[in-house]
């Protein structure tokens, strides 16, 4: 087990003021390479809920898989036992912490395919407070990095949309608000990109508008995203398929249950 990183409290107040906060070093270099193998046992065997992202005439190829920690053990170990638990915990001000699921994204260098700006929380099965911890295995520069819109997880919820036609799969057209043009007048928001090393991360908040672009380089963005949940997190099933799904919890845990779950475990304290 590594040994604990503390925030500072300036680092605690800026998330809380932006819903998003740079940390280097997050993994030290045996958990990079953890981080490594997990994915690429991810890659060589993709799950149910792997999806190719990229259009069949992108010159590169962007793959996701979803809830793969309990087949991984190098994630399950990095979820669990590493030091991101602890910052979240710091950033969530919450005396407990679940681990909610973990994601691999990985584009291949020149891959011209955008991540679509978006919240991930209408997405989800759940209401409260969680935070995301993007952490790449390789060099990241700034213009292939995560792009995240400060302040915007103060709400409200954005209309939710698959990522390739737009769709509202999710929220029936009409019930949110749209998503704002960031594209149309990128100066008009408070845009965080970072130049990043193996092993830093990025935590945000579950509303926090993020994006990311292409990565039109010679090498890869292997990312391994670990997500949280504070107390106060609640089951929130609906009428549509969540992404990623658990359906898993049908029948199991009611509507406004804590997230009690073997699939949830507390990562922080740990015991």
């Amino acid at each position: 087990m590594t040994t604990a990183l503390e925030l500072s409290a300036e680092q605690v107040e800026a998330y809380r003021r932006d819903g998003v906060l740079h940390v280097r070093g997050v993994l030290d270099p045996g958990e990079i390479a953890t981080a490594a193998a997990g994915i690429e046992r991810v890659l060589a065997d993709p799950g149910m809920l792997a999806i190719v992202a990229s259009g069949v005439n992108d010159p590169g190829h962007f793959v996701e898989d979803f809830r793969r920690w309990q087949d991984a053990p190098e994630i399950e170990q990095l979820a669990l036992s590493s030091r991101v638990p602890a910052l979240a915990a710091q950033l969530l001000r919450t005396p407990e912490v679940r681990f909610y699921h973990d994601h691999v994204l990985v584009k291949e260098g020149g891959t011209r395919q955008r991540t679509p700006w978006h919240q991930d929380q209408p997405y989800y099965n759940v209401d409260g407070h969680g935070v995301s911890a993007w952490i790449p295995v390789d060099p990241v520069p700034r213009a292939g990095c995560l792009e995240l819109a400060a302040g915007t997880h103060d709400g409200p919820w954005l209309m939710p949309r698959t990522f390739l036609d737009g769709k509202a799969k999710w929220f029936p057209e009409g019930t949110l608000d749209e998503l704002p043009d960031i594209e149309a007048d990128r100066r008009a928001f408070a845009l965080r990109q970072y130049d990043m090393q193996p092993g830093d991360a990025i935590f945000f908040d579950f509303l926090t508008v993020h994006g990311a672009p292409g990565f039109p380089f010679a090498g890869r963005r292997r990312v391994l995203s670990l997500r949280y949940l504070a107390d106060d997190a609640r089951h929130a099933p609906r009428d549509w398929r969540t992404s990623p799904p658990f359906d898993d919890l049908l029948g199991v845990l009611p509507p406004g249950a804590p997230m009690d779950h073997p699939l949830f475990p507390v990562v922080w304290p740990r015991t």
